[in-house]
């Protein structure tokens, strides 16, 4: 049986219905059809396994795969569309439990997508196509994994789903450096459709899952969250089909969880890539400490991640050019990230990695916490940055969806990440030494400030005096007005002197070792332009004379 025949078949099917527009309401449409036949080959796994007879699954008989769609002859046309629109989806969206975590993945799922599909008979070719394949064969199940994979990398190109998709061979590379252990918390706070915690199971997977111990420990600690109804199932699905029976996918805005966050919640390790270049409600933006309250998700994001990091906790994630640079809030969300975490590495990748979706510039930053969450550090943990530049391949002028990345041109980075050397692609800043100057730089300002302020306070008590005995000649004014000149004063000074500081957190460095491109002797260059222009004011002489000649002629 040929896995990927079906998916074409099943994609042709779909075209012809009129309910299905474009490629994000197809992948939705597989996507929960999808979900229902793993979830009860996994159902009827579970019965075949439990010798006590007590397992029942959450869904309804009425409504597992088994029972209304495994016939190829069953129900069709408008009775099998108003069975789908009327009753399974109203009832599954609804399934009433708090304790059954499979109970909760059902109705998550059946909540937020929908039947797009008009046609019962069209809808009836769909079921009995997706008959084809054996999820109970481990054949079966293994070539559709790789499917599957594939079905999700056209998020990329559906518009604004590209967002839930990072490329298979950055959230290998990732979960490599940060390097996860059986037994370590996992958590994408971001998790689109789950690509970075299949990444980090199968890491974890080749250092050794032993026994059926080993297998519950491992699904009881990757966590994600999403808060999008499409890629939160695509997501369940994702992890079901990487053999964790129950994924701990929640579906939920992660960014309210902030506040909230215990000691129990803090994780080992972090792997995401947030969203970036959208901005969060106000009420989302309430629930973070003023100094860092913004709209920007990203930098919202990051200061999320930091919190949820225990001590010693690491995290892998990618941000865009924009998260390494901007004043204000930006930049003490910056600091705040240096003076707890070691921020380490950071991969700076070409612009054309995430397209079509998008075309920024991104990084993948890889830090530790250092700090106790419990602690307010004044050092910074970070002392020093490490940079490396990711090349196209030669002869590449960029990616694209025909010709993505791929996991072994990360080979580079791996051999240089152990044996660290400053060449043309890599290069170092020593953090301390720009945080130093720059302190050294501003501190005149913030003394002037201070003693400012300290002349402000004199003139108030002053004024006060003046009026406490009734003095309402022109001096009173006068005061005021110097008073104000002086505050004035002292908070262009505090915005000179902050300006100076935070500029110390800029990390968008560009690489100081990078030849310049060789365009020849400045003199020649001119020569050959002359030249080049002089030839063509001939040739546009010419075509006007022969114009002229020929208008002449007639």
């Amino acid at each position: 049986m040929n896995v990927n025949s079906v998916i074409k078949n099943i994609r042709n099917i779909m075209r012809q219905d009129k309910g299905v527009n474009g490629d994000a309401q197809r992948l939705e449409q597989l996507g929960w059809m999808l979900f229902l036949k793993i979830f009860d080959a996994k159902d009827e796994d579970m019965e075949d396994m439990d010798e006590t007879g007590e397992y029942f699954s959450p869904i309804p008989a009425e409504y597992q795969w088994r029972n209304w769609a495994a016939n190829d002859e069953g129900i069709t046309g408008d009775e099998l569309i108003h069975f789908i629109d009327r009753k399974l989806f109203p009832d599954l969206s609804n399934l009433k439990s708090t304790t059954d975590k499979r109970a909760v993945l059902v109705r998550d799922v059946f909540s937020g997508n929908n039947n797009y599909m008009k046609s019962g008979h069209l809808f009836r070719q769909v079921v009995n196509e997706l008959n084809k394949i054996d999820f109970h064969a481990s054949k079966d199940l293994q070539i559709f994994g790789h499917v599957y994979e594939t079905l999700l990398k056209e998020l990329q190109s559906a518009g604004s789903s590209g967002e839930f998709y990072t490329p298979r061979a950055v959230t290998e590379f990732m979960s490599e450096m940060i390097d996860p252990k059986l037994g370590e918390k996992v958590l994408d706070p971001a998790c689109g459709t789950g690509g970075f915690l299949t990444a980090a199971i199968e890491h974890i997977k080749k250092s050794g899952i032993e026994n059926i111990e080993d297998h519950e420990q491992l699904q009881n600690t990757v966590k994600g969250l999403e808060l999008k109804p499409l890629p939160h199932m695509l997501a369940v699905t994702n992890l079901i089909l990487h053999d964790i029976e129950v994924p701990d996918i929640s579906y939920e805005d992660s960014l309210l969880r902030n506040q909230s966050i215990k000691p129990k919640d803090r994780v080992d390790v972090i792997l995401a890539n947030p969203p970036f270049g959208g901005n969060v409600d106000d009420a989302t933006a309430s629930t973070f400490p003023v100094s860092f309250r913004t709209k920007e998700s990203a930098d919202l994001f990051l200061v999320m991640m930091v919190n949820y990091l225990k001590q010693g906790g690491r995290a892998a994630i990618v941000l865009p050019d924009g998260s390494l640079t901007g004043d204000g809030i930006k930049a003490r969300i910056r600091e705040m990230l240096l003076k707890n975490c070691n921020l380490h590495t950071i991969i700076r990748l070409p612009n054309s990695v995430f397209q079509p979706y998008a075309s920024v510039a991104t990084n993948l930053l890889f830090f530790e916490r250092l700090s106790s969450p419990a602690e307010e550090r004044e050092e910074f943990a970070t002392q020093e940055i490490w940079y490396y530049e990711h090349q196209l391949p030669e002869g590449s002028k960029g990616y694209s969806k025909t010709k993505p990345i791929k996991l072994e041109e990360f080979d580079k980075e791996k051999e240089w990440w152990d044996n660290r050397k400053e060449s043309e692609v890599s290069w170092k800043i020593n953090l301390t030494e720009v945080i130093d100057k720059a302190l050294e730089n501003a501190r005149p300002h913030y003394d002037k400030e201070k003693e400012l302020k300290r002349k402000a306070y004199s003139l108030r008590e002053k004024i006060a005096g003046l009026k406490r005995k009734s003095k309402t000649n022109g001096e009173i004014a006068n005061l005021e007005k110097e008073l104000r000149d002086i505050e004035n004063e002292a908070q262009m000074e505090k915005q000179t002197a902050d300006g100076i500081y935070y500029s110390a957190f800029d990390l968008d460095y560009k690489n100081p070792n990078k030849k310049e491109e060789d365009f020849g002797d400045p003199e020649k260059m001119l020569e050959s332009y002359k030249k080049a222009e002089t030839e063509m004011e001939n040739i546009q002489e010419n075509i006007l004379s022969a114009l002229e000649k020929e208008l002449q002629g007639n």
